[in-house]
């Protein structure tokens, strides 16, 4: 069964975290699967292990919001694109190990379209620039995106986010995922002029192929 995939736009945060849990909780084992692709207005969410202090420096222009996804504290923003993925494991026999390393893997090999070698961190969920890319060396390491998921009833929401022309100024008022020091790049710094909708359908492709193989 294919997912339904809906194109948002640019969606207020609560609202889209709310419409998920309440899709969520309302699904049933004949529910179509949902992917969600959206931007959100700049926000810092901070994950159910999160400890607020990682917000170091506040902006009242930015809010926080706590939510129940795993994981620490990012920022969303314009610039970037968010992937929801409302996804029932069970149906899909997928277990979240595998979902973690099938989104990834979608995320990898989306930005190696794009000439960006990158790679995963064990223990640190997530995809960051790979030391051996051929990028300035100021950004070798560097985080490209992020991954947060809750599970209920056998069924995941929250996602991805990929930075692609995202405010890098907002990320310096955090310490990404929890850790102090850790530098955040997008696409757009390394020198990827695509647009952002070309990049979002690709990376959609990829995580269709990952998750749902014909």
């Amino acid at each position: 069964m294919l997912a339904l995939v809906k194109q948002l736009g640019l969606a207020d945060y609560v609202s889209t975290y709310e419409a998920m849990q309440a899709f969520t909780k309302d699904r049933t084992s004949e529910t179509p699967d949902e992917i969600w692709v959206l931007e959100h207005p700049p926000v810092f969410t901070l994950g159910l292990a999160g400890d607020a202090s990682n917000l170091h420096s506040p902006s009242n222009k930015i809010p926080l919001v706590q939510v129940d996804r795993g994981g620490e504290i990012t920022y969303h923003g314009p610039g970037q694109i968010v992937v929801y993925l409302l996804l029932d494991l069970r149906r899909l026999g997928i277990f979240v190990k595998e979902l973690v390393s099938r989104i990834e893997q979608a995320v990898i090999d989306t930005l190696a379209d794009f000439g960006v070698e990158a790679e995963r961190h064990p223990g640190a969920p997530g995809i960051y620039v790979s030391q051996q890319a051929l990028v300035p060396p100021e950004w070798l390491g560097a985080k490209i995106a992020a991954l947060g998921l809750k599970v209920s009833k056998s069924c995941s929401y929250h996602g991805l986010a990929l930075n692609v022309a995202t405010d890098l100024e907002a990320f310096q008022r955090i310490h990404p995922c929890g850790y102090e020091g850790l530098k955040t790049v997008d696409m757009q710094t390394l020198g990827i002029k695509d647009n952002i909708d070309t990049i979002s359908q690709r990376l959609l492709q990829h995580l269709q192929k990952q998750l749902m193989p014909s």
